[in-house]
């Protein structure tokens, strides 16, 4: 389970230095020569990995996929993810509410389905995750936060 995060660096004619990006690719020190810096587009981070993280799938599927578990590659408004840090943190501070706000799901590799130490340890990670990436916003020239970037989950059974 995935969340990457993609970052838009292509130079135009029209940037000012300070807007451009500097893209170098090496390996072992040294220049990649079939990886040309002034063609990348996009630089993809990985955001988030869960393993077994069932819940936190699920509530993937039931407010970013359209209830489609498909495995596909989904786009991931930043309210989306303020919403599910939201619900982590409801259910960190009353693990009574769980089965409410973030129930687990079954599934062949989906782990277990009981709300307990592995759960609540899934739910302090998501929240780490999810505040640091929320982290990343910058400020554009007239004083309003932004994200420079998208967001994307998916996941492979």
């Amino acid at each position: 389970m995935y969340l990457n995060k993609k970052t838009y660096v292509q130079n135009w004619e029209h940037h000012t230095p300070e807007e451009r990006y500097d893209v170098e690719i090496t390996r072992g020190g040294k220049p990649v020569k079939h990886i040309q810096p002034k063609r990348v587009k996009y630089i993809v981070e990985e955001a988030g990995y869960w393993r077994k993280a069932n819940h936190i799938h699920k509530w993937f599927v039931d407010n970013v996929q359209d209830g489609n578990d498909n495995c596909g590659e989904y786009y991931v408004e930043v309210s989306d993810l303020i919403n599910l840090l939201e619900v982590c943190k409801q259910v960190k501070e009353n693990p009574s509410k769980a089965d409410e706000l973030l129930p687990t799901t079954e599934g062949f590799f989906f782990g277990g389905t009981d709300y307990d130490e592995y759960y609540m340890r899934d739910i302090e990670y998501t929240i780490e995750i999810l505040e640091q990436v929320l982290l990343e916003k910058v400020v554009n020239e007239k004083g309003r936060d932004y994200y420079p970037a998208d967001f994307s989950y998916t996941s492979s059974w």
